[in-house]
């Protein structure tokens, strides 16, 4: 990944610092024995987060890595980054 967004990077780390935080609200929720429903509510807002982080993982790989595959004219490489994406798509299908 020679020409990574930078940019994007940050971003992602920030996000999942929040969600580890989420997860450690969450572990304390338990540990005080709060109300499930609320406990369920806030488990959802973290696989929310982890979704949109995952979301921009993906698009980070497809905007450097699927790009110079397809700048660079190599169709083994171009190939294999693509299989990439579709072993990912079918692992979420799972």
């Amino acid at each position: 990944m020679s020409n990574v967004p930078t940019a994007t990077g940050p971003r992602i780390v920030n996000r999942l610092h929040r969600i580890e935080g989420q997860v450690r609200g969450v572990a304390q929720m338990v540990e005080d024995d709060r109300y499930c429903i609320d406990i369920l509510t806030q488990m959802q807002a973290i696989k929310a987060a982890l979704s949109r982080a995952e979301s921009e993982i993906l698009k980070r790989h497809a905007a450097c890595c699927v790009a110079e595959a397809i700048a660079s004219g190599n169709a083994e490489e171009q190939q294999q980054k693509f299989g990439e994406l579709i072993d990912l798509f079918e692992k979420a299908k799972r």
